[in-house]
């Protein structure tokens, strides 16, 4: 049976990481990675989180199962974070799963179970992971206009335009923040636009929102969620706590489905219990309990909120000071997109070619579309890919 499987196509992220172990160069810089480091290149345990864990420990009496979709504690204090109050506790079905690529995972098998011939509308481009698990799971997946290149911000009339024509029964995928691999994101009256349109096709909005908090604060990064949660009929949400908690390897996620009819709730949330069932039986606890204790305990919550705004922040500073290096290096302001994009990412806008000049001729590793983590940089390294960027662009 062995013998009958095929190799299967690299994943670009993990070979680039491969080949940046394997680099001598002592200043060679790695932006590929989609993790937060600090000024000194680490990934800290946040301190509520260090303090959470610490008392959960002296707390914890038993590694029993839970149910099938994890604590119900966790499920409302997440529901809490991501939809405030856009729409009520009972309106919601939700189940723990491994991260938010599980919550990702067990959104499409919803949406197969529930209508196995849906296809799913991804933005172009898009987080690569969605077009490769649908394409495991046989669904269709059908771009839409999103990223328009000769700005570095959001196609929304092309967008508007390709998602006036998704039919009922299909699906539209939106980045709730902080846009993977863009960074480019809805303002305001985009998303009332897409609200609009989704309810005059009857198209069903799935967001993905792994980064709430990174991009212009909390709340403000899940407005978008809120706004479509409280004004269509029905709506997917799965929500990551990877990045605002720093829990990358505790794989901490949620699947919310939200219906204004209740009848409804209650058949979404059967249908995620099962599917956790078919899947791994019982989502993982230990990151969930430590997210549910910050977020439950107010001096716990107020210290992450603003260790999170640190690094918000810090971002945001390393993004100006990349463009305003840019800007005096090129002579041109043609890279002024760097300072409004938010959240980890950037689309630089360099070829294959140029993106491959940078990592031998500079040590500078991003992958191939020159997407670039804005959190692998430093005040000390970002005029060093300034310079090497403007050296290979011309």
């Amino acid at each position: 049976m062995l013998g009958a499987l095929r190799d299967q196509p690299a994943d670009k992220i993990l070979t680039l990481m491969q080949t940046f172990a394997q680099d001598p160069r002592a200043d060679k810089i790695d932006l590929g990675v989609g993790v937060y480091r600090d000024a000194a290149g680490a990934t800290p345990i946040m301190r509520a989180v260090k303090e959470a864990e610490r008392q959960w420990w002296e707390e914890e009496t038993t590694k029993s199962y839970l149910g099938l979709v994890g604590d119900p504690g966790f499920a409302d204090a997440m529901t809490e974070l991501v939809l405030g109050d856009a729409v009520g506790r009972e309106q919601v079905a939700a189940a723990g799963t491994p991260g938010g690529t599980g919550a990702v995972r067990q959104a499409f098998e919803l949406i197969r179970m529930a209508n196995p011939r849906a296809r799913v509308h991804v933005p172009d481009p898009t987080w690569p992971n969605h077009l490769s698990i649908l394409a495991h799971l046989g669904i269709e997946a059908v771009p839409y206009r999103y990223f328009y290149d000769a700005t570095g911000g959001v196609d929304a009339d092309g967008m508007l335009t390709d998602l006036a024509c998704v039919p009922r029964g299909d699906v539209v995928l939106l980045h709730g923040c902080c846009h993977n691999p863009t960074g480019a994101d809805l303002n305001p009256a985009e998303w009332r636009a897409v609200v609009d349109t989704l309810n005059r096709t009857g198209a069903t909005p799935m967001i993905d929102i792994a980064y709430q908090g990174f991009g212009d604060g909390l709340d403000a990064d899940a407005a978008g969620a809120r706004m479509i949660a409280g004004r269509c009929a029905e709506t997917l949400i799965a929500a990551s706590c990877s990045k605002n908690f720093g829990i990358y390897r505790e794989r901490t996620g949620i699947l919310l489905a939200v219906a204004q009819e209740s009848r409804l709730r209650a058949v979404a949330q059967d249908n995620l219990a099962h599917l956790n069932r078919q899947n791994y039986s019982f989502p993982p606890d230990h990151g969930a309990r430590l997210v549910t204790k910050v977020l439950g305990d107010a001096m716990l919550r107020a210290e992450w909120q603003a260790e999170l705004e640190r690094m918000r922040r810090s971002m945001l500073g390393l993004r100006a000071q990349l463009a305003e290096e840019l800007r005096r290096l090129s002579g041109s302001d043609r890279f002024g997109f760097v300072a409004q994009h938010r959240g980890m990412f950037t689309l630089l806008g360099l070829s294959p070619a140029q993106v491959a000049r940078l990592r031998e001729e500079h040590g500078v590793y991003m992958l191939g579309d020159s997407r670039i983590n804005v959190a692998g940089l430093s005040e000390r390294t970002v005029p060093v890919l300034a310079r090497a960027v403007v050296e290979v662009s011309g």
